[in-house]
């Protein structure tokens, strides 16, 4: 007879999925739509346009760093408080700025900000979470996250073409509130730091602001999120020269969907069948998309690469995460996720830097096929750093507290 499994869909649970969910939507409202408001606002130049875009991503990587080491010395709701009051004061002085400089600035600050709120959310879930349901918890969780990618950018540029961005601001502003109010109905599990904890998070040293358990892992998703960014970057330019720009607006909403239908299943199998029953498939039919968008020519290929893109990168994002923290000691897993989302940050971020300078040397359709062989070759790490002694996690259920 099978045991009853511990709940995953605890009010907890739910609202901090739903705090990810509009912080995120915000995160990517903005992202998307800033850098032709700096042109329309302040005559930016288009590079001073990309920098008002992009430093909110600077911003959000370089909290996510600060935020694991210093989380449990201030207090987890304490933090998320000052992070979300702050964060709705950023989006209300978006509208009144007459100054490029100035917006350049407040833009980082709200970046440092949303980082510091995604760190707090992705730690305290994976807290919340079963130990014996972790990988298929944050599967649920992490839809929050690419709901919003998919419906970010989509709103974003509908918003534009029919009202202003003080429109979209007023929105940001309304998300952020909607954060704080859902603040008050939460609990926080109780962490507590032993006095050699804390003497350990003294000063700065590498091991306060990373775990070292999660970094070989971390490091395997940094090149995959850096083959990603080939899509993500790339991919309007090249169904430009496809002429299959039509199609290629459908690629995220399938991607998203088919993300959606596979990561409940996908996280359960993880935490019933092990690891590599998940990450092996996944590796591979994300190197068959790369394969696929470097060979395409017509719509119905580039549809087949964006299901199995969801169906392959969609679910390595979460495996892996999941994979990190379970190697880590327990009191460091909040450290082990914000190592996870660095790593991946950085991969996202130096992509399209890096293959940038690639492109114009050996065209699109081979650099999607030279990203396919690194994503095969990516199979090969996989299996020496975890994979050769990956077993399913049978460990029994840690108790977990709760408090304000």
């Amino acid at each position: 007879m099978e045991t009853t499994k511990p709940r995953l869909w605890t009010r907890n649970f739910i609202i901090l999925s739903l705090i990810t969910f509009f912080t995120a939507l915000t995160y990517f409202l903005t992202i998307t739509t800033t850098a032709g408001y700096a042109m329309d606002s302040f005559n930016a130049s288009e590079g001073m346009a990309g920098l008002a875009a992009s430093v909110f991503v600077i911003g959000v990587l370089t909290f996510r760093i600060l935020t694991g080491k210093y989380l449990d010395i201030i207090g987890r709701k304490k933090l998320l408080y000052i992070a979300l009051i702050l964060s709705l004061f950023c989006t209300m002085l978006y509208s009144p700025i007459e100054s490029l400089y100035l917006f350049i600035l407040i833009r980082f600050l709200h970046g440092a900000l949303v980082g510091v709120v995604l760190t707090v959310m992705q730690i305290a879930v994976i807290d919340i979470i079963p130990i014996q349901r972790q990988g298929e918890g944050i599967s649920y969780y992490t839809l929050s996250f690419i709901l919003a990618t998919a419906i970010g950018p989509f709103l974003g540029l509908l918003l534009t073409q029919f009202a202003t961005m003080q429109l979209i601001f007023i929105g940001c502003t309304v998300l952020a509130g909607i954060g704080i109010l859902l603040t008050l109905f939460t609990t926080f599990p109780k962490v507590e730091i032993t006095k050699e904890q804390r003497e350990e998070m003294k000063g700065f040293h590498l091991n306060q602001f990373f775990e070292k358990n999660a970094i070989s892992m971390s490091l395997l998703m940094t090149v995959l999120a850096l083959t990603f960014s080939g899509i993500i970057t790339f991919l309007a330019s090249y169904s430009m020269e496809m002429n299959l720009t039509y199609v290629a607006s459908f690629f995220f909403i399938v991607y998203s969907v088919c993300i959606f239908i596979s990561r409940p299943i996908t996280g359960k199998m993880l935490d019933t069948k092990g690891d590599n029953i998940v990450m092996y498939p996944a590796l591979f039919l994300f190197a068959a998309s790369l394969l696929v968008l470097g060979h395409v020519s017509n719509g119905y290929l580039l549809i087949l690469a964006s299901i199995l893109a969801g169906l392959g990168y969609g679910n390595l994002q979460s495996s892996i995460q999941a994979i990190a923290v379970k190697r880590s000691p327990r009191h460091r897993a909040g450290l082990a996720a914000s190592t996870y989302f660095v790593f991946n940050d950085i991969g996202i971020g130096i992509g399209p830097f890096l293959l940038g300078f690639l492109i114009p040397l050996i065209g699109y359709q081979n650099m999607y096929f030279s990203l396919s062989i690194i994503v095969v070759a990516c199979a090969f790490v996989y299996y020496v750093i975890h994979g050769k002694s990956s077993v399913k996690l049978t460990d029994p259920p840690i108790s977990q507290n709760t408090g304000t």
